[in-house]
């Protein structure tokens, strides 16, 4: 899952043009607010390369956003157990 975080960081970093390097941002760090900073156009960028590069739909009104976007962790872990369940003939 780690190399897996750091491929995500890497995509938030080329997506939103970040003056960062991936290796910058920790884990489990909020995206949001405090953490990096991100707003939610932010969210949406981040949301279409998510769709783009792992084909996993992230809805604009799930109550659940503010969890899933939580950090790099919670996100990872929301991709990937998506990925697995769409995956699935």
């Amino acid at each position: 899952m780690e190399e897996f975080e750091h491929e995500l960081k890497q995509l938030i970093v080329e997506t939103l043009n970040l003056e960062r390097a991936p290796d910058e941002i920790a884990a489990d760090s909020p995206l949001f607010v405090e953490g990096l900073g991100l707003d939610s156009i932010d969210a949406l960028e981040i949301a279409l390369a998510i769709k783009k590069r792992y084909g996993v739909s992230v809805k604009a009104n799930d109550s659940e956003n503010r969890q899933i976007f939580a950090s790099v962790r919670t996100l990872a872990a929301y991709i990937s157990a998506n990925r697995r369940t769409q995956e699935l003939p």
